[in-house]
């Protein structure tokens, strides 16, 4: 693509996302039939039609969503790219206020920024453990957290965590008495401990998945929780079958004080995410608790760095 493209293409991002070529025109400070140009310039290009225009209103049509779905976020990213560039000459500084799940702040935000504060002492982090999925802006939060299948399409997201799977877990004793559940349907013999979700004001639902099958089951049982800490005493005391991460019981389940069933209909989901809306209004100090906090794959040794290190010395 011409570099002019590149500009064209821009132009249509900030439309589309902006619904509006008069408030993407002020945003990148040029003049609404500029813009204009620019767009029709990129769809006479593409030979396709991507926005479908109206005297009160612009939408994207069905290629303009596809192309906007692909590229919108790259954009963002270069834009994050540059701005992390400019702020290295700064010292990052303030408050950095995320509202997150107990899970997520226990298993991820403390072993990550717990590492990296204390080089930057003028970065206060305020964490909020919640599950009402607050609105971030509305709420004045800097950035939120979230499983990758929950997020938002306008928001700027970044992977945090690996994939995840749920554990259905009891202890000993619970199945002392007890079969253990060979079906998800068989959990309606079972006294389960639920979670309540506050958004909703209901409780969760357990899904299972096992090959093409998909079953969203709703359980009973004698306690009811608003966070995961309880629920993992509640299933260690015997008094029930907890649905939880399986790194928040792992340890339990490795030393025998748990035991998990049902084990082949659960299956690995998107793990968490941060999200914020505009990096382009981003800090220093989110900029610095964003790199923190990226997932990073631990590195494979190739098959011929392997072979070399296993070739005997001499």
């Amino acid at each position: 693509m011409p570099r002019d493209g590149y500009t064209d293409l821009l132009a249509f991002i900030r439309v589309a996302r902006e619904g509006s070529f008069t408030r993407a025109a002020a945003q990148m400070g040029v003049s609404p039939s500029a813009l204009s140009h620019s767009v029709r310039a990129l769809e006479a290009r593409m030979d396709v039609r991507l926005l479908t225009r109206t005297t009160r209103s612009v939408s994207v049509t069905e290629a303009g969503a596809r192309l906007y779905e692909s590229t919108a976020q790259r954009f963002e990213e270069i834009d994050a790219e540059l701005l992390a560039t400019a702020e290295q000459r700064k010292k990052p500084s303030g408050t950095v206020r995320i509202t997150t799940a107990e899970h997520a702040a226990n298993t991820i935000l403390w072993p990550k920024l717990s590492r990296i504060l204390p080089d930057h002492p003028d970065i206060t982090v305020e964490v909020t453990v919640d599950y009402t999925r607050s609105d971030i802006v509305s709420d004045r939060y800097d950035a939120g957290v979230r499983l990758g299948d929950e997020l938002a399409k306008d928001m700027i997201a970044v992977r945090i965590g690996p994939d995840m799977r749920i554990a259905v877990v009891g202890s000993p004793a619970y199945f002392a008495h007890r079969s253990k559940p060979k079906s998800p349907h068989d959990l309606a013999e079972h006294n389960c401990i639920n979670l309540r979700l506050p958004t909703h004001g209901g409780l969760l639902v357990w899904d299972f998945r096992k090959g093409k099958r998909e079953l969203k089951v709703r359980v009973t049982g004698q306690w009811i929780y608003n966070s995961i800490s309880p629920i993992v005493r509640a299933a260690l005391a015997g008094q029930g079958l907890g649905f939880l991460p399986d790194d928040a019981v792992d340890e339990h389940i490795a030393e025998g004080r748990l035991v998990r069933v049902l084990d082949d209909w659960c299956q690995p989901y998107t793990g968490y995410h941060l999200y914020y809306p505009s990096r382009r209004q981003s800090s220093g100090a989110l900029a610095v608790i964003v790199d923190a906090l990226r997932h990073r794959e631990p590195l494979r040794k190739t098959g011929k760095a392997a072979s070399l290190q296993r070739r005997p010395a001499g």
